[in-house]
């Protein structure tokens, strides 16, 4: 039987006592303190506050498309009821926000933040991402990761004056790292943030250091893993791939929906009306443990990573190969610039005076975002035009196997 927790009586008197005398909390971020490259662009106005034009801004930009045929775990199935990118933002989004809005801190902003936090993110998931960063490194000895590249997605790529704000929380969002205190970090300008983007780039340890500067981004950096976690479980059960009774029920509940609504009551019990988000220790640990249960019988998965090292690794890497010649070469009848910076160029505004043209910048780097741009099936397709006799291929489980 399910067991969904409520919020202390106290509390709510609380908070309804709070809500009838208007109260504001003194922590959240507000419209007024938004940060832009360009203060003189995009000023905020009744039917379009700041936050949500930043929000709105994303929603338009050609990769938030891609979400939908990108991988959120599972990669080589054909079945519309399996959690694609484009549901799992819409679920952060949902889930901060029921938090963010209990908490009194501002919407807005937590929606922006979780519908751009994976706009960089690779086809085939976090497998993608290791390949991909792999390839980079070997390269460049730089680093890959999706939470930096939806930065530079936002920021570096296709320009659009998107907030420090915003953007902080996307580069801080790492859902592999979980915290039972989360205190926002002091950053004002973009300098900071410049520099927290490039150690990330020449440190793999950087990743693990990054905490979001405000409470917004830190409740959208705790609810991916809220989202991630239960949803991941139903997708593998739905599957047959893990039978639901082989989760340990614990504090938190087993299924999808007692994870979401008791985490959020325990981080809304703990956070309410303090410069901080905390959950309970006996929380924390079910989180943890919640995470490596899923590890263990889900992401470490055999047949999954049979595929993803002896099939998609070597085709990233043969396609990374032909990319690169392809961007070296300069020419503009090849795919490479048919299918990439051209379709850069066509959505690029908001360039600085004085910055390098985004076709002069490093070779390897333009490849990076290509591929990472892509699609699963996009990627594939793209596989076979390049490569006709190429021996690679991905089968995948139909929807009548």
């Amino acid at each position: 039987m399910a067991d969904y927790h409520s919020l202390s009586e106290e509390l709510q008197d609380r908070i309804r006592e709070d809500r009838k005398n208007h109260w504001e909390n003194p922590y959240a971020c507000s419209d007024e303190k938004i940060i832009r490259r360009r203060p003189d662009h995009d000023l905020p106005n009744l039917w379009r506050p700041a936050f949500v034009r930043d929000t709105e801004k994303i929603m338009h930009i050609p990769y938030y498309n891609r979400y939908s045929d990108k991988t959120q775990v599972f990669s080589f199935y054909q079945n519309d009821d399996i959690s694609r990118r484009s549901l799992h933002v819409q679920l952060v989004a949902r889930i901060a926000r029921n938090i963010g809005r209990v908490l009194g801190l501002n919407e807005s902003l937590i929606e922006a933040v979780s519908l751009g936090h994976d706009i960089g993110h690779t086809p085939f998931g976090h497998a993608g991402e290791r390949i991909l960063s792999s390839l980079y490194c070997e390269n460049t000895g730089r680093y890959f990761n999706h939470n930096v590249h939806s930065v530079r997605v936002l920021d570096g790529i296709i320009h659009r004056n998107i907030s420090l704000q915003t953007l902080d929380g996307v580069l801080c969002h790492n859902g592999e790292l979980e915290l039972k205190e989360y205190r926002p970090c002091e950053m004002s300008t973009f300098v900071e943030l410049d520099e927290k983007v490039e150690n990330c780039y020449v440190d793999e340890r950087m990743i693990g250091q990054l905490i979001p500067c405000t409470l917004e981004g830190c409740v959208m950096r705790i609810c991916d893993i809220i989202a991630y976690l239960g949803k991941d479980r139903q997708d593998a059960t739905r599957l047959g791939l893990v039978p639901q009774q082989s989760f340990t029920k614990g504090t938190i509940g087993a299924s999808n929906a007692e994870i979401i609504n008791n985490f959020s009551v325990n981080i809304i019990e703990n956070s309410y009306g303090k410069p901080y988000l905390k959950m309970d220790e006996e929380y924390y640990v079910a989180l943890r443990r919640a995470k490596n249960e899923n590890y263990e019988m889900i992401y470490k998965n055999d047949n999954l990573n049979r595929l993803y090292e002896g099939e998609i690794r070597p085709m990233f890497g043969e396609l990374y190969c032909e990319l690169l010649r392809q961007a070296k070469s300069g020419r503009k009848d090849t795919i490479f610039y048919r299918h990439h910076l051209a379709h850069v160029e066509e959505n690029n505004f908001y360039i600085d005076e004085g910055a390098i043209p985004y076709e002069e910048q490093e070779p390897n780097q333009l490849v990076v975002d290509y591929l990472a741009s892509m699609t699963d099936d996009y990627f594939i397709a793209l596989y076979h035009k390049l490569f006709p006799k190429g021996k690679h291929d991905v089968r995948f489980v139909g929807y009548f196997d």
